[in-house]
This record gives C-alpha cells, structure tokens and sequence, in this order.
C-alpha cells in the first residue's frame, strides 16, 4: 500500500468511526430527551388527570414529585454502578425498566398506583442520565468533537423540560392523559435495538466493588431530608417532620465521613475543592428549582387563570423551549469568549431577570410579560446547563466519568424535585391564604359554579402566589450569581479542559 493510500484509508477510518459516533449520539438522545420531558411533561396533564384519578392535594405532589426524587437519591449510585458493570448494560436495563412503568403509569386506576408507577420510572430514569452523557466520552476522544457533542446533549436535556409541557398540550388534544407516558414507548424501543450496534460498553476493571453501606447511606438521606424539607414547605413544621428530616441529616452525616475514608468512594467530595466545580452544581441546583417552579405555575396559570385549553397553553412555552435548546448549543462557544465564570454570572442574571418580568403577569392581561419573561430566562437557563454538563466531564478521568455525572445530574433532579415541592408548596400557601378556597385552582374554580366573583378573587390569589414564588427563585439566582462571581478566581475563567 503507498503512503497517499494509506493517508486516505487511514482518513476514511476517521470519518466512518466520527460517524458512527455521531449516531450513537443519536441514539443517547433518545432517554435524555424522555427522562428531562417526562420531568414536565404532566404539568399540562395534571387538570386533566384530576377529574379522572381524583387525587387528593396530597397525592397530586406526589404524583409531580416522586419521579425526581428518587432520581435524585438513585442518580449517585447508578452512576457508579454504570462504571462498574458496563454503561451500555446499565442503559439497556434502566430503558427497559422505564418502559414497563410508562405502560403502567399510562393505564394507572388510581392516583396511588400512578404514585407507585412514576416511583419506578424514576428508578429506571435514574440509571439512563449519567450512562448516556458519560458513554460520550468513549465515542468522542477528540475533545472538539466531545465538546460539541455536550452541547448537544445538554441541548436536548434541557430543552425537554421546556417541550415537555409543548409535547403534553398536543397529546391532550387528541388523546386521553395516559397517551403522555405511552410516547415513551416507541422511543426506548428505538434505544433497545440500536443501542448495541452503536454504543460502545465501557466500564472500569481499575474500580473495585460498590460499596453497598454507602449506597444504602446516600438514598437513606437523601429522601428523608427532601421529603421532610418538601412536607415543612407544605404543611408546616411538625413533630414527623423534624424526626425525618433529622435522620436524614444524620445518615448524611454518616455518609459524607465515610465517604472520606474510602479510598474509592461513592461520592468524590474533592471535586468540590474546584470552585468551578462548585460554582457548576449551585447553579444547576437554583437553576432547576426556578426553571420547575415556572414552567408549573405558569402552565396551570395559562389553562386555569387565562381559560386556554392544552394545546393552546403549550404554543406559548415554544419560545422558552427554543431559547433553551438554542443557547444550550452555544453556550461552550460564549464561555470560550467570556470565560466560565461570566458565562455562569451572565446566565444566572438572565435567568433571574425572565423570572422577575413574570411580575407583569395578571389576571386580565399580562401575557406579553409571560413570553417575553420566559423567553429571556430560557436564555439563561440553556447558557448554565450547557457548562453544568461540561465542567462534569471534564473534571475526571474517563474511568470516572459515571461518578462525576452522576453529581451533577443529582443537582439537576433535586433541583426539579425542590423546586415543585418548595417553590410551588409557597405559591400554594399564598393562594390558600387569600380566601375561603379549595386546595387548587382547578378544584376551587369546579365547585364555584356560576360564583364569577369567587372565581376572579381565586385566579388573582393564584397569581399573586405566582408572583411570590417566581420572585423567591429570581432571588435565588441573583444570589447564585453573585456566588459564582466570588467565589470562582481569575484561573476560573478559562473555558473547561476536558481530560
């Protein structure tokens, strides 16, 4: 073979190895897209949901918030798992056991077997997120190629908690509630058969075996507190809440010292010894909070307050939607210009503004506010998520890639599951307390009747608990911001290195 032929196999190599990893990629698109819309994708349903399940006020956070929260306590552990016994493995596994609970879900008679059914998506869920984003370190070694295909991910990450709502306002349009967990079907069916022609299995023969204490540890915190935190925020504090939240505290407690001792732990807390590191997970953490809290409230505004139906209810997230996916695939390109910490500073402020432009939202008029608010904190929101995914991988090796995706993916979910319970359990507090009403909007507007007067009086209630809501999480981020500008150094800007 003559040196000009071997330079063009050796080119053709490339370009069919690029492509192959440029479908895989494809591929791994698929559960990211399912596991962010399905954290969403009930917003527009829960009216609907109600009439046919009857939920209790109750049952209707749980059935909102059981999904990330075990997504949260389980994301740490499956990410080490997937180092241990194959990526690809644990995908397939995890894809087929959110599979079998899409089904349930979509048939569920009651509230508490559709309780019991999102449980076990997020159970599945848990194993796809830090599987498919640390395998994109096997397909693309080169780190222009990696980069780009974070963004990309990311992209389609945080774009399906914005098309979530979109995707479920068109389904309701046609079809029954149950029809948004059964789109998940021909989705994993897709990830089961190409899944082991185009991802590689990667795993790690230098790790040793999980250990088991601190994983029953980490999920044995983790709930207590955020059921405990989520059950304050609701209800109020009581004699069953502190006892909970305070054996989660200690069981973390326990957690983080053992963590310390090991020589390969759970959870490496030396990653937070980088402040970009650090900086990274806070603002994923606030990042998601907010971003839940408004795509909720404003999704029930606009079907509840405004009178729209689903489908015109979910035209108006197209915006937001585009903003995230958009500036999520540019975002490693305005850090490169402006640095990591700028671009943190300029999303978080962004993010902070659409927020507070909610505040001219009201109940006769308003929703030029509401697109042109959201569209500027997708804006934000797509910015930060994009370097939240990349500083992750770029901060271990690749043996430990499932370990430090799986952190920052725990952020993102208890970020979601904190900002439901927290965020949408004051708006909640605010709308009860101002009038005789029922426990929702959707309930107190059925039983009014003809009651116009009741009606207006409990729009505007919700409203204002809106405005409450959006704006503590317009705070949250402004204090973000300013952490992120303090606490990370001038080396700090510098765009992240993967390994």
């Amino acid at each position: 073979m003559t040196e000009v032929q071997a330079v063009r196999s050796e080119a053709e190599s490339s370009q069919t190895g690029s492509r192959r990893a440029w479908l895989g990629l494809a591929v791994l698109l698929l559960p990211v897209l399912l596991v962010s819309m399905d954290i969403s994708v009930l917003f527009l349903a829960m009216p609907t949901l109600t009439l046919d399940l009857d939920p209790s006020a109750t049952e209707q956070l749980w059935i909102l918030d059981i999904y990330g929260f075990l997504i949260a306590g389980l994301l740490i552990t499956m990410g080490n798992l997937g180092d241990r016994i194959g990526r690809r493995n644990i995908l397939l596994i995890g894809a087929s056991v959110f599979g079998v609970a899409s089904i349930i879900a979509a048939f569920a008679p009651s509230a508490a077997v559709l309780i019991a059914a999102r449980a076990l998506m997020g159970v599945g869920g848990a194993t796809l997120l830090p599987s498919s984003l640390s395998l994109i370190s096997s397909l693309f070694p080169n780190a222009r190629e990696r980069g780009a295909a974070i963004g990309v991910w990311t992209a389609f990450f945080a774009g399906g908690s914005a098309v979530g709502p979109i995707l479920g306002g068109l389904l309701l349009h046609h079809f029954w509630w149950g029809s948004v967990f059964l789109i998940n079907i021909p989705v994993l069916l897709i990830l089961l058969v190409f899944g082991p022609l185009l991802l590689p299995e990667q795993r790690s023969a230098l790790l040793g075996p999980l250990d088991i204490p601190s994983v029953v540890l980490s999920i044995g915190g983790i709930l207590p507190v955020v059921y405990a935190v989520k059950h304050v925020a609701a209800e109020g504090l009581d004699w069953s809440a502190l006892v909970i939240g305070l054996v989660g505290v200690v069981l973390l407690t326990v957690f983080v010292r053992r963590q310390r001792q090991l020589a390969e732990p759970l959870l490496d807390l030396r990653l937070f010894g980088r402040a970009q590191f650090s900086v990274a997970i806070g603002a994923s953490l606030t990042g998601m909070m907010s971003l839940a809290a408004m795509s909720y409230l404003t999704s029930i505004y606009l079907q509840s307050v405004t009178g729209r139906d689903p489908l015109a209810a979910a035209m108006f997230g197209i915006p937001m939607a585009v903003a995230v996916f958009v500036f999520s695939m540019g975002g490693a390109r305005v850090a490169q210009g402006i640095g990591v910490r700028g671009t943190f500073v300029l999303a978080l402020l962004a993010a902070a503004l659409g927020n507070l432009l909610l505040l001219g939202v009201g109940v006769d008029g308003g929703i030029m506010w509401y697109l042109v608010g959201s569209t500027i904190a997708g804006i934000g929101y797509g910015l930060a998520f994009t370097l939240v995914s990349e500083v992750a991988v770029s901060s271990v090796p690749p043996e430990r890639a499932g370990s430090a995706v799986s952190i920052s993916e725990t952020s993102f979910e208890l970020g979601n599951a904190l900002g439901l319970a927290l965020l949408g359990s004051v708006a909640a507090l605010v709308f009860r307390s101002g009038g005789n009403f029922a426990a929702t909007l959707g309930e107190t507007v059925e039983e009014a009747g003809s009651d116009t007067s009741l009606i207006h009086a409990a729009r505007e209630s919700f409203v204002s608990g809106m405005h409450v809501a959006t704006s503590v999480g317009a705070v949250l981020l402004l204090a973000m911001a300013a952490v992120a500008y303090l606490a990370t150094s001038r080396s700090a800007d510098e765009s992240p290195r993967p390994h």
